[in-house]
This record gives structure tokens, sequence and C-alpha cells, in this order.
């Protein structure tokens, strides 16, 4: 149990900024973490092992990517009793991201709407910080990097970066996910369309398959997808995956439908809508997911996770490991060792 009850710290963090609240959380996370200070917010991490994607988990709960863009904080959030932890998106240079404010809280609907777009301070900067940590691999903890193109790259160029990051994060990841399904970079979806997909993925495939030999071991590769995609395109993207022989998938993104929120305050700002709101759509992905590619294709489900009942609902659905990310800032550290027991049922 964390030392420092998240209800306490909760009141004082939402009566900030958003984004304020986030920076302020990482920078303390980031100078504390692998000191006596880490019993502030550390959890128990339940022992639930398991092996997807060939890669041995100590439980199936993760951090989905997103809330720790440069890595800074593997060790410190690990220590609140993940499995895994992915990190990024990272992108080949370092870029600011959008305009702010980009990042709201709508917590009627336990949700957050954000526009940040990538930022990070480039790949040189993520691979020191990936590098540095240490104790949460030590005790077997799974680390994932994540990577996406830079703003200013034509989305016909966009392979070349992806290529860039892939190369740069290969040696140092224990898993690497394509990010195609931001909502934040512009036409970066239109590369979840057919044959886009299978241009980009091709590319990278090749380059893995020259990576592993290159550095004598084999690192999964996973693309993460959005929840707004029909039936059909799922399918299309699903035949796509088992074709390139891509290791996972991981559902999905945030979505940019507003229908759970209308009327509340921030509704109609851009960006990605996530929190509870996306758990159904979630859930409907990774059914569909499921039916198409059979039950050893991993998938890692991640979308409105707010208690342990929302995992095992993942997991019902048909996902193999499961993430949060908004979740956790409503509910606090707690919520990891909850999922995590809920999942080990």
């Amino acid at each position: 149990m964390p030392l420092i009850p998240y209800a306490l710290t909760r009141p004082f963090l939402f009566g900030m900024d958003p984004e304020q609240a986030h920076e302020l959380t990482l920078g303390s996370i980031a100078r504390l973490q692998n000191t006596p200070a880490a019993c502030l917010w550390a959890g128990e991490r339940v022992s639930d092992p398991v092996t997807v994607a060939g890669l041995r988990f100590p439980n199936r709960i993760g951090l989905a990517a997103g809330l720790d863009k440069n890595g800074r904080c593997i060790d410190g959030l690990g220590a609140m009793g993940f499995g895994f932890i992915e990190v990024g998106t990272v992108t080949p240079k370092g870029q600011p991201g959008n305009p702010k404010p980009r990042m709201f809280r709508l917590p009627e609907a336990n949700a957050l709407i954000n526009r940040l777009g990538f930022n990070n301070e480039g790949l040189a900067a993520f691979l020191a910080n990936v590098q540095r940590a240490y104790s949460f691999r030590k005790a077997g903890g799974i680390v994932g990097l994540n990577i996406g193109k830079n703003a200013a790259t034509p989305i016909e160029q966009a392979a070349q970066d992806y290529l860039t990051a892939l190369a740069g994060v290969y040696p140092h990841a224990d898993y690497i996910t394509v990010n195609i399904s931001s909502p934040n970079t512009k036409n970066l979806r239109a590369l979840q369309g057919d044959a886009e997909l299978a241009a980009l993925l091709g590319q990278l495939q090749e380059r893995k398959a020259r990576l592993a030999t290159e550095h004598g071991r084999q690192v999964p590769m996973f693309v993460k997808i959005a929840p707004d995609l029909d039936e059909a395109q799922v399918e299309t993207i699903a035949t796509t995956l088992k074709t390139l022989g891509i290791d996972g998938v991981i559902a999905t993104n945030t979505t940019l439908s507003r229908e759970a929120v209308k009327g509340l305050a921030h509704a109609e700002e851009t960006g990605g809508l996530s929190g509870a709101p996306v758990f159904e759509a979630s859930n409907r992905v990774i059914q569909q997911l499921r039916a198409a590619l059979g039950a050893a294709f991993p998938i890692i489900g991640v979308g409105g996770v707010l208690s342990g009942a929302d995992a095992a609902a993942k997991r019902a659905a048909g996902a193999d490991l499961v993430q949060v990310y908004t979740g956790l800032i409503y509910r606090g550290p707690a919520l990891v060792p909850e999922c995590a027991r809920a999942l080990a049922k």
C-alpha cells in the first residue's frame, strides 16, 4: 500500500491545470525513484507470470504509453506494481507538441481530453533515460518503447521516421510499439489504411529482421490502433498484421467520438478522449480482433480501465494483457494491484 493515500493528494492535483499536475507528478517521481521516498506511492507487485509474444511478464497489468513520454520514470512508475511499463511516444527529433492548453479533465465522466501531439525531447534523450532505469527490469519488469513520426515530417515520408526510431530503440526495448493511431498528429491515422499500413509495416518488418541479426536478439513489435474503426477496417488491419507476421496489437488509443460526454465542460475541445467513455469501444475492437486473429495472437487491451472489474472485462473481451493510463489519474496507484489481482483470478 502507498504510504500516502491518493485520496489526500488528488484534490491538490485536481486543483491545478492538468498538464501542470502531470509534470509536477512526473518530476517528483523522477527525483525520488530508487530512494526510500518511493514508499510514498509504491504498491505490491502481484505475482501472476504469463508469457506473451515470447516475453515473460510478471503480471498482466501495464502502463500505457503517453504518461511518461520521455521515459524518465520507469523505475518509479514500476514500483506501483506494474508487470510492464510502456514509455513514449518518442519521435526521432524532439518537438514541443501542440499549443497549450492541451489537456482537459472531464471528472463527471472519469475522462480526459488531450491534444498534446507527441511532445517529447527526442530519441537521444529518451534512450539516455531508458538506459538509466535499472530496478524495474532487475525485478523482472518488461519495458515497451513506443515510436512515432515527427509532426513536421510529411505523411508520405513517415516511414523514414519510424525506421529511424525503430533502429534507435531496438537494442533497448523488450518490445516496440508502432503508434499510428494518435489523433493529435495531422494525418497520422491515415497510416491505418489498407495500402498505407501494409507499406509501412512491410518496411519495418524488413528493418526489424536486419536489426535482429545485428543485435542477436528478437524484439517483438506491436501496432497500436484506434477505437474509431468499423468492423471492416478492423478486419483489414487484422489481415495485414497476420500476413506480415506482426507480433501483436494494442487496442486501443483515444477516441474522437464525443457521444458519451455531450454537454460536459470541455467536451468540445479537440483531441483524443480517454478514460471511461472509451471502455466499450475499446472492448468492441478487442473482441473483433480476437475473432479475426485467433486465440494465439497477442492483444494488449487498453481504454477506460478504472477498476479491477474493468481489467477483467478487457481480458474477457480477448486481451492477453491490459494497460491503464487515465484510470491511474482518477484512482491513483492502488488501481494497479487491484487490476493485477483481478486479472490473476
